[in-house]
């Protein structure tokens, strides 16, 4: 009777332990998800800020503004020896050419580039920038090259000449005129700019009647 008793003890109490165990495990969290690690707010999910400020390092913050600046003495020797070689190859127009109207730009030339040349040299001297006072060898080669050509050939190769040289000389200007430092020398290149533009299509429309004269 006593073993019976015992047993019936037991029992109840391994009952009470299953049942209070099934209740503790119904208040824990789910499956798999453990008590102490808490649950990512939505805070912590947002990217953190860029302490870069409002623009970070790859952010660009519009084009580039920065420009490059010409030299100045570089371009008042480079424009000093370019209108003494065109005074010269107009010179040489006036005396070689065939056309009436290359003859008539060549004497344009020497007018042009005279005057601009001596507004180059106030310039320089008021700026105590240094001026060649003759050709180098580049400048003196094209010279000796047209030298020995007259009549249509001459017209052909002086144009084409003419058209090439005031190409560059307009794009240098401009870079003076928009870029330089000092005052007085991007004056100068300025108001030269128009008079270059102006041969430079009068050169073009010389080259397209001589293709054209070339072609009949």
């Amino acid at each position: 009777m006593r073993n019976i008793l015992r047993k019936h003890l037991v029992f109840s109490s391994v009952t009470f332990c299953i049942l209070g165990t099934c209740a503790a495990m119904a208040q824990a969290p789910g499956a798999g998800q453990s008590p102490s690690t808490p649950q990512s707010s939505p805070s912590s999910r947002q990217a953190s800020p860029n302490t870069n400020g409002p623009a970070g390092p790859n952010q660009a913050n519009g084009p580039d503004t920065m420009t490059t600046k010409v030299d100045d003495k570089k371009f008042v020797k480079d424009a000093a020896l370019g209108g003494m070689a065109e005074v010269e190859l107009g010179k040489l127009a006036t005396q070689k050419a065939a056309s009436d109207e290359v003859k008539q730009f060549g004497q344009k030339m020497v007018d042009d580039h005279t005057k601009a040349n001596d507004q180059l040299k106030q310039v320089a001297a008021k700026e105590s920038i240094s001026i060649p006072d003759a050709l180098d060898s580049k400048h003196q080669s094209r010279i000796n090259k047209m030298s020995k050509l007259s009549g249509p050939d001459f017209d052909k190769a002086y144009i084409k000449d003419q058209v090439k040289d005031h190409q560059q000389d307009v794009n240098e200007f401009k870079s003076e005129a928009d870029n330089g430092s000092d005052p007085n020398i991007k004056q100068f290149a300025s108001s030269t700019l128009p008079t270059l533009q102006e041969h430079l299509s009068m050169a073009k429309d010389l080259n397209k009647k001589e293709k054209k004269s070339s072609a009949k």
